[in-house]
C-alpha cells in the first residue's frame, strides 16, 4: 500500500504543477516514498486536530516541494480539498507556492528560503526538551514528541543549516530527525559542480548520528526511521539517497526541479504507474486505508488527552502554568512591577532593559532566552536561573554562541512550538546577520523579542565595523515588525511592556551602549502610540518648530530646545520611539502630536531614510548618511554634528529665524 500511496502522491504532484504551470515536481517524485512512510506509519498526528499539542511536528525545509506536503495532508484528511491542490500557487488559494503557517492546515511553519526550516526544527525540538523538563512528572509524559525535516541539498549548503546543526548536536536534541534528500541535484545542474563536502561527516563532527539509507526503499526507510527513534544520544540525520524526479521521464535531471514536467511527461508517468489519466487520481483503497488510519490517530490523542486531565489534576499549579504560557499571559498590573527610575539619573538603556528584564523573569515564568555570545554587553542573562545545556534542559539562559542566523530561526521555531515567550540579543550591526529569520518571524506573525544593543556610532572606539548606520532604517522596512527605539530608562520599561503585550509580530529594541540621562515619564499607553509630546515651551509665544527624536536624541533635542526657546523660539520636543506604531494612529492623534503648518526637525544618530513619511517641504532631518569612525563617543558627537548648538542651529534656518 506504501507504494501505491507514494505513487499517488507523485501523480498528485504532478498534477498539481502542471495544472498551475509553475512548481518544483522533482523532489515531491524523488520523495513520495519518504513521504509515504512518514504520514503513514511514523508520524503521531491527528488531522482532526491539527494543533494537538502533543503531536509530532514535520518541517518542509525544502520548502519549494510544496506540493509534495500538500498531497499528502490532503490524503490524510487534514481539511485541504482536491480543489484546494487543483488551485495550487494561485492567488487566495490555501496551497501557496512555498509552505505558509497559519494558512494551511498541517503547515507548522512557513518555509522556502532554503536552511530556515531546518534551523526552526532546531528550535521546536529545543522547546519540547525545555518543556518535557517542565511539566513531565513519573508516569506522566505530557510533553514526548519529534520534530522531523526534509532538507535537499540547498539547505545543506546554506550556512544557517551548519550553525544550528552544531548547536543542535551540543546540545543533545535527539528527538530530532533530519532526512536529506541527497539527489545530487541542484537548479544549475549537478551538485558536483559546487559541492563535495562529506555532508555525513560535517554533521558526525557536530554530534549527530548519521545513518545513509536507499530512499526509495520503503523497508529501509521505515526502520531507519525507527532506529533513528530510539537514539537518545543526540540529533539524527538520515542521508536518503534518492533521484530527482523519480519515475518520469526527467528523472535524475536538474530540469525536473523547477518547471512543470509536460503535459507529455505527465501522461507517460501516469503510464509509468499504471494509474489511469483522469487529473488528481486518488484510488478507492488508498481513501479506505486513510480512512481506517484516523481512528488510530484520534484513538493515541485522546489518550494522551486522558493523560493530560489526569496529570493536571495531581499537579494543578503545572497546569496553571501550561495554561499560561499557552496563551502567554501577562499580569495585570506589568508596568507597576517594573523598577521605577528616577528623573536626572544617568543609565545606558541597555542597563536599564537588564533590570527591567530581571523583574520580568520573576514575574513569566516562560520568559526564556538569550545573546549570541553578548550577554554580558546586552544585559540580557537572567541571573539567578540555570543555562540550557544537553540534558539539562530546566534552564531559562539559551546560549547561541556566535550564530546569530541560526539564534533567529531557533527563536522562530521555539515561538511556533508554543510554551515559551522567547527572546534573542546582539549587536544591532549584526542584525544583518539574522535579517531573514527576522523576516520570516514577521511574516509568520511570530512574538520574538529581540535586543540589539550598541546602537548608533556612540558604540565610540570600536569603529566603523561596529556602529550600526543603515541598521535602523533597514529594520522599519520590514512589515510587521515594531521597532522601539527608547529614549532612556523609563522609556526602555515602557519598551518592554509594549513587545510583551505584543502576540501578532515580532519586537525589536533598539538600546545604547552609551549612559542617558532619565528625561521621560512615559506611559504605556504613550509607549503603545508611538510618540508623544515630551516638552513644549512657547512662553506665549507661536509654535514655530517640532524637534521629533528617538533613543540617545531625546536628550539632544531638549538641550537644543532650550537654546531655542532662550532665543524666543516657540518649541516643542516629541519622542518617537515607534515611528511605525505612530504612523498607524488615527489622523486626529497624529495633528496633536505634529501639527500641520509647523515646521518639523528629525534627529537621529542613523540614516535619515524613511523619515519622509512624517515631514513636508522645508522640513528637515539631522542623520547620518555615512559609515561611522572609531572615536570617543563624545568626540564623534562633535565630529557629526550631534550637539545642541547644531540643532539649535539647523532649526533656525529651517524656520528662516
Amino acid at each position: 500500500m506504501l507504494e501505491k500511496i507514494a505513487d499517488c502522491v507523485r501523480a498528485l504532484s504532478a498534477d498539481a504543477v502542471q495544472k498551475a504551470a509553475s512548481g518544483h515536481p522533482g523532489l515531491p517524485l524523488g520523495c513520495a516514498e519518504i513521504g509515504a512512510v512518514l504520514y503513514s506509519e511514523i508520524l503521531r498526528h491527528d488531522p482532526q486536530a491539527p494543533d494537538w499539542p502533543n503531536r509530532d511536528r514535520f518541517v518542509l525545509s525544502a520548502g519549494h516541494g510544496s506540493a509534495f506536503l500538500y498531497s499528502l495532508l490532503h490524503l490524510c484528511g487534514y481539511d485541504i480539498s482536491l480543489d484546494d491542490l487543483k488551485n495550487f500557487r494561485q492567488l487566495g488559494s490555501k496551497t501557496p507556492g512555498h509552505p505558509e503557517h497559519g494558512l494551511t492546515p498541517g503547515v507548522e511553519t512557513s518555509t522556502g528560503p532554503l536552511g530556515q526550516g531546518l534551523a526552526n526544527a532546531v528550535g521546536m525540538a529545543l522547546a519540547e526538551a525545555m518543556a518535557a523538563a517542565r511539566y513531565n512528572r513519573p508516569g506522566f509524559p505530557v510533553v514526548d514528541h519529534y520534530t522531523y525535516v526534509l532538507a535537499g541539498d540547498g539547505d545543506m549548503m546554506e550556512g544557517i543549516s551548519s550553525e544550528a546543526a552544531s548547536l543542535a548536536g551540543h546540545l543533545g536534541l535527539h528527538k530530532l530527525i533530519v532526512i536529506y534528500d541527497a539527489n545530487n541535484i541542484s537548479i544549475e545542474g549537478r551538485t558536483n559542480l559546487t559541492f563535495s563536502e562529506a555532508v555525513g561527516d560535517r554533521f558526525r563532527a557536530f554530534g549527530w548520528r548519521v545513518w545513509e539509507v536507499d530512499g526509495h526503499n520503503i523497508p529501509a526507510i521505515t526502520s531507519t526511521l525507527q532506529s533513528a527513534r530510539r537514539h537518545t544520544n543526540g540529533p539524527s540525520l538520515i542521508i536518503a539517497r534518492t533521484k530527482i524526479g523519480r519515475k518520469s521521464l526527467k528523472e535524475d535531471s536538474a530540469k525536473a526541479h523547477g518547471e512543470p514536467l509536460g503535459v507529455k511527461e505527465v501522461a507517460a508517468l501516469k503510464d509509468a504507474l499504471g494509474l489511469p489519466q483522469e487529473d488528481f487520481y486518488v484510488s478507492g483503497d488508498i481513501r479506505h486505508y486513510f480512512t481506517a488510519k484516523q481512528p488510530v490517530w484520534t484513538k493515541a490523542r485522546l489518550e494522551w488527552e486522558l493523560m493530560f486531565n489526569s496529570w493536571s489534576e495531581q499537579y494543578p499549579e503545572l497546569r496553571r502554568e501550561w495554561d499560561a504560557s499557552r496563551r502567554l499571559e501577562l499580569p495585570a498590573n506589568l508596568a507597576a512591577l517594573l523598577p521605577a527610575f528616577e528623573i536626572g539619573k544617568e543609565a545606558a538603556t541597555r542597563d536599564a532593559g537588564g533590570s527591567v528584564l530581571r523583574v520580568l523573569a520573576h514575574h513569566l515564568p516562560y520568559l526564556v532566552g538569550g545573546s549570541a555570545d553578548l550577554a554580558p554587553s546586552t544585559k540580557t542573562y537572567l541571573e539567578g536561573y540555570a543555562s540550557v545545556q544537553k540534558n539539562e534542559y530546566g534552564g531559562r539562559n539559551l546560549h547561541f554562541g556566535v550564530r546569530e542566523h541560526a539564534m533567529g530561526a531557533i527563536l522562530n521555531g521555539m515561538a511556533l512550538h508554543g510554551h515559551f515567550r522567547v527572546f534573542g540579543s546582539t549587536f544591532l550591526v549584526f542584525a544583518d546577520y539574522m535579517r531573514p529569520a527576522i523576516r520570516m518571524a514577521a511574516l509568520m506573525e511570530l512574538p520574538v523579542i529581540y535586543v540589539f544593543t550598541h546602537d548608533s556610532f556612540y558604540v565610540g572606539e570600536d569603529g566603523p565595523t561596529h556602529q550600526p548606520v543603515e541598521q535602523l532604517a533597514s529594520l522599519r522596512l520590514i512589515p510587521n515588525l515594531q521597532v522601539i527605539r527608547p529614549a532612556d530608562a523609563v522609556e526602555t520599561a515602557a519598551a518592554w511592556v509594549a513587545a510583551l503585550e505584543r502576540r501578532d509580530g515580532p519586537t525589536a529594541l533598539i538600546l545604547t551602549r552609551q549612559k542617558l540621562p532619565v528625561v521621560t515619564t512615559c506611559r504605556p499607553e504613550e509607549m503603545r502610540r508611538g510618540a508623544y509630546v515630551l516638552k513644549e515651551t512657547t512662553d506665549g509665544l507661536p509654535l514655530k518648530i517640532v524637534l521629533v527624536a528617538t533613543g540617545s536624541e531625546v536628550a539632544l533635542a531638549l538641550a537644543a530646545a532650550e537654546e531655542l526657546a532662550a532665543g524666543g523660539t516657540g518649541v516643542r520636543v516629541v519622542s518617537m520611539p515607534n515611528r511605525e506604531a505612530f504612523l498607524a494612529q488615527e489622523p486626529a492623534y497624529r495633528e496633536a502630536v505634529l501639527p500641520s503648518g509647523v515646521k518639523r526637525l528629525v534627529i537621529e544618530a542613523g540614516h535619515p531614510s524613511g523619515w519622509h513619511t512624517l515631514l513636508a517641504p522645508g522640513d528637515g532631518v539631522m542623520g547620518l548618511e555615512r559609515f561611522g569612525t572609531s572615536g570617543k563617543a563624545e568626540h564623534l558627537a562633535e565630529y557629526f554634528g550631534f550637539t545642541p548648538a547644531k540643532v539649535a542651529a539647523m532649526a533656525r534656518s529651517l524656520i528662516g529665524a
